[in-house]
């Protein structure tokens, strides 16, 4: 199997797509943790 398509993959888009994820899942991630310890919303 050839690994020249590794060349071909655009990295900034993918690292952008992961940031965006990180960003979107942390706000409900954030607040179920809130409300799990009893914190005050």
């Amino acid at each position: 199997m050839d690994l020249s398509f590794l060349g071909n993959i655009n990295w900034e888009v993918i690292a952008q797509l992961t940031m965006l994820a990180a960003i979107v899942l942390s706000g409900p991630i954030v607040i179920f943790a809130l409300a799990a310890l009893g914190g005050d919303l």
